[in-house]
């Protein structure tokens, strides 16, 4: 039987999640949801399905949920679903607290199911490739930088931007947080549209992040230096760049390197996918509910660094 599933939340990125769940292979788009009912029609009609109006109208007629929603409303919506045994994929932040994010976790183990967070860099194509090259990162540097939204502006940047990178980050350095520098501007907003966070690793890696929203260009870019190697990662383009020091036997070392092949694929498609596979098959999803809360954990981090003057040991 296909996999029934339902999209709470059809605005900006909920759309997306519409389209490609219809599309995929062994699913069945069972409705999509959202309070403005002229929405939710519309993008039922576009992906054959039906609308809904209230997420209570689906409980015990769907297998599967991802939400889409204001991050106010994750845990009061993802709860009743894992109570009721049905898996959950939860757009990032996972939820606005610790606590909430605790009780989803807490959900999801009691009923034996998977809870997923969209943190969808980690799909994306030029990370899986670059991952296997990335053995001892020593510095980090981060740009994510988008123009001002219409979307997101419930939370600030760290929790809207930064906190994508963030996850990365604990994924790739594998070493705790031994301090946090961080200073952020609120521009355009009542909340910090701009932040630059600086990490320093148990293991000597240092880390420096720059998120903003009021940018005139959009650059979403990573780049690491290793000992002998530096690699940068364009995450909008799917392009990865590698370059290594080599001896040859000669007086003197060479540069060699330049662009890797990267299968390129939509990161959300990617992260849908293995939703649902993970359903299928019983495994834990890629990005899990503890690690959405780890991701959250740093980021209130480093919200609170900001809050305090900028530094938090």
């Amino acid at each position: 039987m296909p996999l029934r599933v339902a999209v709470i939340g059809v605005g900006h990125l909920g759309r997306h999640h519409a389209r490609l769940l219809a599309a995929l292979p062994d699913v069945t788009l069972a409705a999509v949801v959202d309070t403005n009912t002229a929405r939710a029609d519309e993008i039922a009609a576009a992906n054959r399905t039906q609308a809904a109006y209230d997420y209570r109208d689906v409980l015990g007629r769907i297998d599967a949920v991802t939400l889409a929603v204001p991050t106010l409303i994750h845990h009061e919506i993802a709860v009743p679903f894992l109570e009721a045994g049905i898996p959950v994929l939860v757009e990032k932040p996972i939820a606005r607290t610790l606590a909430e994010a605790d009780a989803m976790i807490s959900a999801a183990l009691r009923a034996g199911v998977p809870l997923a967070v969209g943190h969808t860099e980690r799909f994306n194509p030029a990370v899986a490739a670059a991952r296997p090259v990335l053995t001892d990162p020593r510095f980090i540097e981060v740009h994510r930088l988008g123009t001002f939204p219409e979307r997101s502006l419930d939370i600030d940047v760290v929790f809207d931007l930064m906190i994508h990178d963030l996850d990365v980050l604990l994924s790739l350095v594998r070493s705790r947080i031994e301090s946090i520098e961080a200073v952020g501007v609120p521009v355009l907003t009542d909340r910090v549209d701009i932040a630059n966070a600086r990490l320093r690793f148990a293991n000597g890696c240092i880390a420096n992040l720059t998120a903003s929203r009021i940018s005139r260009e959009r650059v979403r870019k990573i780049r690491f230096f290793q000992p002998a190697t530096y690699l940068s990662i364009d995450y909008a383009t799917q392009k990865v760049d590698v370059w290594k020091l080599t001896r040859n036997g000669g007086p003197m070392p060479a540069i060699e390197g330049g662009e890797i092949e990267v299968a390129n694929e939509e990161p959300l498609a990617r992260e849908l996918a293995d939703f649902v596979d993970a359903i299928v098959r019983r495994r834990p999803p890629l990005v899990t509910g503890e690690a959405g809360r780890r991701a959250l954990a740093l980021a209130q981090q480093i919200a609170g660094a900001i809050g305090h003057g900028g530094m938090k040991n």
